[in-house]
């Protein structure tokens, strides 16, 4: 596997903004620590594993969604934090609004894992 295109923290924040003026909510951030430890997290997995993109992509995801860095927004910015680097690292990401706010949701509350929610991706992502 090539080396992925990885999210740098000032992405992420552009990412944040850009979601919170779409969609509203409370601005800033709560912990740049946590933040550091959730774009972190995707280059662990492959420093000491051969991960799948769906699994950095979720590793992303639960990073942020977990970790609660920002004040407001941390479902929708990991969700789409893991989406895009699906995206750009080369794969269509195709499932519905619904069924991923149902899944980023359940995610949240403890009742998926991240394991099921990096098959729920891989089953939803496909090469471009």
């Amino acid at each position: 596997m090539n080396v992925p295109h990885w999210f740098s923290r000032e992405e992420c924040l552009a990412l944040h903004d850009l979601l919170l003026a779409d969609y509203g909510g409370l601005a800033g951030l709560r912990d740049d620590n946590l933040l550091q430890s959730a774009l972190a997290k995707p280059q662990q997995l492959l420093a000491y594993g051969q991960p799948t993109l769906a699994q950095m992509a979720a590793a992303y995801a639960v990073g942020v969604v977990k970790n609660h860095p920002f004040i407001d927004g941390n479902k929708r910015t990991g969700f789409m934090l893991g989406a895009a680097f699906l995206e750009r690292n080369g794969h269509a990401f195709f499932a519905s609004e619904v069924d991923a706010t149902l899944r980023t949701l359940a995610l949240a509350a403890g009742e998926l894992d991240e394991v099921a929610y990096a098959a729920w991706l891989a089953e939803n992502s496909g090469p471009q």
